[in-house]
């Protein structure tokens, strides 16, 4: 999952960037308001995490004009501010949520979870290609009866995977979904952690399911 970060203060931004790459989030991070309206509206994300003080653009404002140009993705309002009529303001303007500061992270995580489930009510939660299972509820993978123990990163990669079962993805699809922005595409990370899926994933069964398309990308199948 990849979430933008709107936020002015660098001590917070960076705060809540960590904690979400720690869970296994892709994180972008916009220091003001013409930055994120930029950022939101030339990349897809799925949630975005705005304050509402914000230099050069205030949050009701890019809010506002998100939804304005039809962007749906979920917005969860952060500010320090607490009167209801601020809340009224934010939600009106089209934000999901919105959480007053100082928060506990724990609760950050819950509401952007809760955000998530809405967005994927009608999206499958259990994937399953041949024995290959993944279960985003649980955020555990098996093949046949063994389960698959999987850093945050190659668990984020397996689910883009498997959510484009039998479709081409790119390395630059598998940066921007998977990593952030500041990725370098230079690196062959990428194709390493293909590597480590393919020894955990493939190593030892007869049908191997994650395939490379010489010169486009890899794709997982049957």
């Amino acid at each position: 999952m990849r979430v933008l970060v709107i936020e002015d203060e660098k001590k917070v931004a960076d705060f809540i960037s960590n904690g979400l790459a720690e869970e296994g989030y892709a994180v972008d991070v916009a220091h003001d308001g013409d930055q994120g309206f930029f950022l939101a509206t030339t990349n897809e994300y799925d949630a975005i995490l705005l304050d509402i003080m914000l230099p050069k653009m205030d949050g009701i404002t890019l809010c506002t004009k998100l939804r304005s140009e039809d962007n749906h993705t979920p917005i969860l309002m952060l500010t320090a501010k607490d009167a209801i009529k601020d809340k009224v303001r934010g939600l009106d303007a089209g934000a999901d949520d919105y959480l007053t500061k100082p928060f506990a992270f724990e609760e950050l995580l819950a509401r952007i979870r809760s955000l998530l489930r809405k967005k994927s009510l009608q999206q499958k939660t259990r994937f399953q290609v041949e024995d290959l299972v993944l279960d985003t509820i649980t955020h555990t993978a098996s093949r046949g009866e063994n389960e698959i123990q999987l850093s945050v990163k190659e668990y984020s990669l397996l689910e883009y995977l498997m959510r484009n079962t039998g479709s081409v993805v790119t390395r630059t699809m598998i940066a921007e979904h998977v990593w952030d922005i500041n990725f370098d595409t230079f690196t062959n990370v990428i194709d390493v952690y293909i590597s480590y899926l393919r020894n955990k994933i493939d190593r030892g069964h007869e049908t191997k399911l994650i395939h490379t398309v010489r010169g486009r990308g890899y794709v997982l199948k049957s």
